[in-house]
């Protein structure tokens, strides 16, 4: 045991070396564990890989409590079903298709609904299968310019908005090359198939657009319509202009006309009074008027028409302004069509494969508008069209007919057809013409219904 000494000093440690060997030591020690914080690179995500993140992250956050994320279904009412029958086929309960119901009532008749109106529906369902499906949401188009939407808040409720959209009336100068075709090409600019029907009855005495219209030939069409925000065509007026291949007729009506006419820029009006062919393209002509070996039954027998060889499908028109007489299934004819014109002329078409749009009889036509396409229906030994002429009741021969040139507008007429004419010589030079607006967007919260 260490005695005590009084004689030696006692050993002491300054307080501040206690110090400055704990830091010494700490230090040592945070030398070997510490490092300096590295990030990791995260790397760089596809375009696919952030689509597929922003459409997990929107499902997760639009999918309802037990309830799967809304999947779209497209409603069409069937005949004799109501609004309330054609809800509850997308899957959800009574209680809520009546609900769906009368917050449409809100703003919109449902009696006024017809067979064939189509809207969207937005359809969650439940998770383990069993149960109810639920509505979300639901669109539909009350109007060309209008729709509805019934949404579902976060409290349960429906809630209805109601919105017109902007409509605004223009004057369009599709003016382009043919592509594919002059409807693809042209319908690109927003010209209808009416407008495009409309122009191809326009050329159709003039030019063969099957055989004489190629690629990159130049094309305009000038034409009104009503387009909404969106782009969307609401509707069109008539064809005001068209050229193609060096050919242009301008829309006018003569004073005391029944109906617009087109005319070439001296002011001729195309229409003639019959046309030699019906047939705008065909191969030649395989069969003329008179005796022949019929080449079914190998006798010698009266041929009271003319056959145009042509591919099934090519479009048949009228000669002439006329009213359908007879479009039924005739006997060796096949599917057979007449037309009375003027002057005490009829025209008859055999073996046709279909009938135009709306023809039936009683029906009035038009000069150049398609009424039929060629077929082989009948007793026909390949695809052509026969066709025939009467006048006064007698079959003769349709290369007899003659051809007469259209009128040639003078006086007042040519003088107001010309300021028709530089008036729309005028659209064309600057591209077209907008006018206003015809209605403001209006966005509104209606009155909710609890469901």
């Amino acid at each position: 045991m260490a005695q005590f000494d009084p004689r030696r000093q006692p050993t002491r440690f300054a307080p501040h070396l206690l110090t400055a060997a704990a830091a010494l030591t700490v230090a040592m020690l945070a030398g070997r564990v510490y490092q300096p914080a590295q990030a990791a690179e995260v790397p760089e995500l596809t375009s696919q890989q952030v689509a597929n993140l922003e459409a997990r992250a929107f499902a997760s956050a639009n999918a309802p409590e037990g309830l799967t994320a809304p999947e779209a279904v497209n409603v069409q009412i069937r005949k004799g079903e109501t609004f309330e029958q054609a809800v509850r086929r997308t899957g959800i309960g009574e209680a809520d298709a009546h609900a769906v119901a009368e917050t449409i009532s809100n703003a919109f008749d449902l009696a006024d609904l017809r067979a064939g109106l189509k809207f969207e529906t937005a359809i969650s369902k439940p998770r383990g299968g069993m149960g109810e499906a639920r509505l979300i949401g639901l669109t539909m188009r009350t109007g060309p310019a209008s729709q509805l939407t019934v949404s579902r808040s976060f409290d349960g409720a429906l809630r209805l908005r109601a919105l017109d959209e902007k409509v605004t009336h223009e004057i369009v100068v599709a003016h382009g090359t043919v592509n594919s075709s002059l409807a693809s090409s042209a319908g690109a600019f927003g010209a209808t198939s009416a407008i495009i029907r409309r122009a191809t009855q326009v050329f159709s005495g003039k030019v063969d657009m099957r055989r004489d219209v190629r690629g990159a030939d130049e094309f305009t069409l000038v034409f009104d319509r009503s387009v909404t925000e969106q782009g969307r065509t609401v509707s069109t007026g008539d064809l005001m202009y068209a050229e193609i291949k060096g050919q242009a007729f301008y829309r006018f009506k003569p004073a005391g006309a029944r109906e617009t006419a087109y005319f070439d820029a001296s002011g001729k009006n195309l229409k003639t009074t019959a046309m030699r062919a019906p047939l705008a393209t065909f191969r030649r002509i395989s069969s003329g008027f008179g005796v022949r070996v019929h080449p079914l039954s190998g006798f010698r027998k009266m041929h009271q028409g003319m056959d145009y060889a042509a591919v099934t499908g090519t479009p048949v028109v009228a000669p002439a302004d006329g009213v359908v007489v007879e479009a039924r299934r005739w006997g060796g004819y096949g599917n057979w069509l007449r037309i009375r014109h003027s002057n005490g002329l009829e025209t008859g078409y055999g073996h046709l494969s279909r009938y135009g749009s709306g023809i039936r009889a009683g029906q009035r036509v038009s000069q150049g508008q398609i009424v039929a396409y060629v077929g082989t229906t009948g007793a026909s030994t390949g695809p052509h069209l026969h066709y025939e002429i009467w006048r006064n009741g007698q079959r003769i021969n349709p290369a007899s007919v003659r051809t007469s040139e259209g009128t040639v507008l003078a006086g007042a007429d040519l003088a107001a057809f010309r300021a028709e004419k530089a008036r729309i010589d005028r659209i064309i030079a600057q591209g077209g013409e907008r006018k206003p607006a015809t209605m403001q967007a209006d966005v509104q919260g209606l009155r909710p219904a609890r469901g």
